[in-house]
Order: C-alpha cells, then sequence, then structure tokens
C-alpha cells in the first residue's frame, strides 16, 4: 500500500456503478479534499444476473474468508444464515449487539473486496436471519438452489437447462442442512467430491459465471 501525495490521480466510485478520476488536493488525518473529472458510468464487471450466496453461518474467520471471495467470485448479495447445524449464533436475543459487529465488519470486507478486483456497484450484505425466515421471505430470483452430496442432480446441468436469471445459491454450514431444511428449495450437486462449506459457494459461483458467460451462452445455442 502506497500513500497517495498531494497532487497525485486515483480511481474513485461511489458503489453505485459511477466511476471517476480525483486529483488529491489536501488530506490530513481525518479528511481529504479530492477534485473530480471523468465522472460516468461503468458496469461492464457487473453481470446481467444478480447472484445471492445464501450461507449457513461458518465457524472462526471462515465467514470473512466466504463473503471476501464470493464478492470477487461476482456475487451481488450475501445472505448470512442461522441453520439448525450451524456451529456459530447469532439470531438469538442475547445475539443482537454481536451480530450488528458481525455485520459492519463483512460489510467493510465487501468493500475492500470490490475495490480490490474494480467492481464499481457495491455488493451488499443482509442481516443475519434463521433459515426458516429466510425462506419465508418473498425473492425477486425464481431459481432457488440448494447445494448438496446427497443428490445426483448437478448444478451444471440445471444452469445449462435455464435461461441466465437471478439466482439463489443455497450452502449450508459446516455440517451441512438438515433433512427439514433441504426440503425448501431444489437440490443439486457439484459433483462427487464433498467441499468445505467455504469452498462451494466460490465454487457455485464461478460455474454461473462459466456456464452463463456470453461465450458459453453462445454455444449452446
Amino acid at each position: 500500500m502506497r500513500r497517495i501525495q498531494i497532487g497525485e490521480f486515483f480511481p474513485i466510485f461511489d458503489g453505485k456503478g459511477q466511476v471517476a478520476q480525483a486529483t488529491l488536493l489536501s488530506l490530513s488525518n481525518k479528511s481529504g479534499e479530492a477534485d473530480l473529472s471523468d465522472i460516468r458510468l461503468d458496469t461492464h464487471r457487473e453481470s446481467p444476473y444478480a447472484i445471492t450466496l445464501a450461507q449457513g453461518l461458518a465457524g472462526g474467520d471462515k465467514m470473512d474468508w466466504i463473503v471476501e471471495k464470493a464478492i470477487e467470485t461476482g456475487a451481488q448479495v450475501i445472505a448470512p444464515l442461522q441453520c439448525e447445524r450451524s456451529v456459530i449464533k447469532l439470531t438469538r436475543s442475547s445475539d443482537t449487539e454481536r451480530a450488528q459487529k458481525r455485520l459492519l465488519h463483512w460489510a467493510g470486507i465487501v468493500q475492500a473486496a470490490c475495490e480490490q478486483c474494480d467492481r464499481t456497484v457495491l455488493a451488499s450484505v443482509e442481516p443475519v436471519q434463521s433459515f426458516e425466515s429466510y425462506l419465508q421471505k418473498p425473492q425477486k430470483a425464481k431459481l432457488k438452489l440448494l447445494l448438496s452430496p446427497d443428490t445426483d442432480k448437478s448444478l451444471y446441468s440445471v444452469l445449462i437447462e435455464s435461461p441466465p436469471q437471478d439466482v439463489i445459491l443455497m450452502i449450508g454450514p459446516e455440517g451441512g442442512h438438515s433433512p427439514e431444511e433441504e426440503a425448501g428449495y431444489q437440490i443439486v450437486s457439484l459433483g462427487d467430491r464433498v467441499l468445505r462449506t467455504e469452498t462451494a459457494g466460490v465454487v457455485a459461483i464461478t460455474a454461473v459465471h462459466s456456464i452463463w458467460g456470453p461465450e458459453m451462452q453462445n454455444r449452446l445455442k
């Protein structure tokens, strides 16, 4: 990391798709002033379909890694879910303050990840909620896929059969989803290997982009 000097140029974005060239005019410990030029809309790194990663809460620092890599690979929304088998608990009344701190922490990771990969539209992290509450919420996406090793239906076959559209990818915590939780979504598999919870989401997001990207869609026509 290099400290920007007075008079230097650097790119800036507003999190809603607008970008600009900034010239640093002044800088203090708490604030700075810059002159903006070449302001324009630039969203070419965003996919035309929105990917939501509904991720079962994982323990330790795994959630930090999941949030970061999901944003870097193109997720627009992260929905942290308290599942039956989640090791970490954040939806009890006594957990409110801790859950809010986690949410703010993840929001910071999202911003840093967007800056890292030059995404100009800031992705979002929803408040931690129970699996049941999430299922009851109306969702814009019609394609809702729950990843599980216990099915012969592959994610790839479903994506090939479906036109590009908003999609929810649901990933379980370390212990996976319970049978009751698996009853709510279309269940698909990433293959014969059992992946870690922190790996599955990144693989699934990458698969969506690979199959729904322009090159593959042209081949499938």
